[in-house]
């Protein structure tokens, strides 16, 4: 064997093993980035320098390990929903006033528009209504009838059928949003780790809203 077939056999192996090394490396990295982003030590949003148009919300805030009522019955944890980006609606009292309704209607239209990637994300309603103001809002409804301002749980079985429905007590409402209190015009954007990262006024533009999510959609493996 001549030192000229040598040296293109080692080559040849130095070639493989950086073909076959690249993978790997992209999968240890991805992992990286997918711990650094779960555990909060890492900013996509900062990184990549996005101009977004809703409001960043700084330090993002956690949802995973907080327990909530799923349809005001079954206790529920976060990451025992599919993993999703989530518009989340916070709702206080068991009215769905003019408010509600609008951002109901707004963030499904929104989900709409998102096409290819309509399965990608989910609504969440958040209110602070109990499980007996559930069961005595549905019997209020059933004799009286849906009038301007109808009950939550009755616009929703109307309206929005397959819309998660989570309630907290409100004091665990008022801190895991308490942006919603001052200002109620406004809905949230969780991430598909749990982190609450993002807020948008209902007076924002649908197609800025809709350009934010397209962004985070495409910049994300979630």
């Amino acid at each position: 064997m001549t030192e000229t077939t040598v040296i293109a056999q080692r080559r040849a192996r130095r070639v493989l093993l950086l073909i076959g090394g690249i993978p790997v490396a992209m999968m240890l990295s991805a992992t990286a980035l997918w711990w650094g982003v779960q555990g909060g030590y890492v900013d996509v949003l900062g990184q990549v320098g996005t101009a977004n148009h809703g409001s960043l919300v700084t330090p993002p805030r956690s949802v995973d390990g907080v327990t909530f009522r799923h349809e005001g019955v079954a206790d529920t944890l976060w990451q025992d929903l599919p993993k999703k980006w989530r518009m989340v609606i916070v709702q206080r009292g068991s009215v769905c006033n003019a408010q509600c309704q609008s951002q109901l209607y707004q963030t499904r239209q929104i989900h709409i528009a998102l096409g290819k990637d309509f399965n990608r994300v989910a609504r969440v309603v958040l209110s602070d209504t109990s499980p007996a103001d559930v069961a005595m809002a549905r019997g209020s409804d059933a004799r009286a009838g849906v009038e301007a301002a109808p009950q939550l749980t009755t616009w929703l079985d109307l309206e929005h059928k397959g819309v998660t429905a989570l309630t907290l007590s409100a004091p665990a409402l008022d801190n895991l949003s308490p942006e919603s209190k001052q200002a109620p015009n406004q809905w949230y954007l969780v991430d598909p780790a749990g982190w609450i990262m993002m807020r948008f006024a209902d007076d924002l533009n649908y197609k800025d809203v809709i350009s934010d999510l397209r962004f985070l959609l495409k910049n994300s493996g979630g």
